[in-house]
């Protein structure tokens, strides 16, 4: 926790505050991304590796690691990827001794995201947390008591939610958030988000990757990958519709780094994403007021990493005009941290009797 708020009394007899950062964190899947109020803005991604051994730990001098370092040095880590579809794994009454390790790796991850964001000791820090739009109680309930060690009130909302919020986006306007595990789509109609409002559903930036690494392999005979290299391939390359370009990527076949053409097959993995979006979106259109329809239509967010995918917003909009009469699909700019930036601002703007009741 950190050090209690520091405050003094001026001559009206107030008290003055002496420091808060307040936080704005999208926990995801993948990439876990930090806005701090003192201008500092992180993202890492959502990995966790502990030394296996006396060796390792003599190798790598230290008892932890995150990330990109986590990923280079995980021949020698017992590597945790804590979330699953966005929220934390094997949460429940339970918990085996794997389930206990993934959830300390998973307070670890929030606490150097917390730290990433470089908070004075003389500060209370006030958090702010996207979790997805159906995350269970159970799993918010394992989220907030994950960030409770490190920080000193703690609040979730909704991943889509805070991207509006953020854009100052909340009226008629219909968020679809593309993570890693989970696709979360989020109406805005100038109130709170009701359980009605949003849906959520599992084909997102992982199902991609599963889909292309089983076409590669179908494809490219005797071809060697991981998890990894498939995932930067898509993040590099990944596209819907035309093709801009020919891809093609070196792979090891037997040692020995191989060219193959994954153009085709990198296009046919990112347009899993296109039909269920659609479905969400029709349902989401066609249960709300039949007045504001058109302007839902007119008003829809493509956010998360997942958004990234070239030509994805096109390809959602000529979906919209074929089958519900038209639409409009925007990018926002910044989709590493429209969620961070946007649960920053929520912090920012709940009144302070709001946290004191959280803490």
């Amino acid at each position: 926790m950190s050090d209690t708020k520091d405050t003094d009394t001026n001559v009206e007899g107030q008290k003055k505050d002496h420091g808060v950062l307040y936080i704005g964190m999208d926990l995801g899947t993948s990439r876990t991304s930090v806005s701090a109020s003192n201008g500092v803005r992180e993202t890492i991604y959502s990995l966790v590796g502990y030394p296996k051994d006396v060796v390792s730990k003599k190798l790598l001098k230290k008892d932890v690691l995150f990330g990109k370092e986590a990923i280079e040095k995980r021949l020698s880590l017992k590597l945790y990827k804590p979330l699953e579809k966005g929220v934390i794994k094997y949460t429940g009454e339970d918990m085996d001794a794997d389930a206990k390790a993934n959830l300390q790796a998973a307070k670890d991850l929030i606490g150097e995201a917390i730290r990433l964001a470089k908070p004075r000791s003389d500060e209370l820090v006030y958090c702010v947390i996207g979790a997805p739009a159906e995350a269970s109680m159970k799993n918010r309930e394992a989220i907030i008591e994950a960030a409770r060690a490190h920080v000193d009130s703690v609040m979730l909302c909704s991943e889509p939610f805070s991207v509006a919020y953020g854009l100052d986006w909340l009226e008629d306007v219909l968020v679809i958030d593309i993570g890693a595990g989970t696709t979360d789509l989020c109406r805005m109609h100038g109130t709170m988000p009701e359980e009605a409002d949003q849906v959520m559903f599992e084909i997102a930036g992982d199902a991609v990757d599963a889909e292309l690494a089983r076409l590669i392999t179908e494809s490219c005979p005797g071809v060697q990958f991981t998890t990894q290299m498939i995932k930067e391939i898509k993040e590099r390359y990944g596209y819907v519709g035309d093709a801009p370009e020919r891809v093609t990527v070196e792979l090891p076949v037997e040692g020995k780094p191989t060219p193959f053409d994954i153009t085709t097959q990198l296009q046919q993995a990112c347009s899993i994403l296109i039909e269920p979006i659609l479905q969400g979106i029709k349902k989401l259109v066609a249960t709300f007021d039949p007045e504001f329809q058109t302007k839902l239509k007119n008003r829809v967010l493509l956010a998360g990493g997942g958004s990234m995918i070239k030509g994805l917003d096109t390809a959602v909009e000529k979906a919209m005009k074929e089958r519900l009469g038209g639409g409009k699909v925007i990018r926002i700019e910044e989709p590493i941290y429209g969620g961070s930036n946007g649960a920053l601002k929520i912090a920012h703007d709940m009144p302070e009797d709001y946290w004191e009741q959280l803490k």
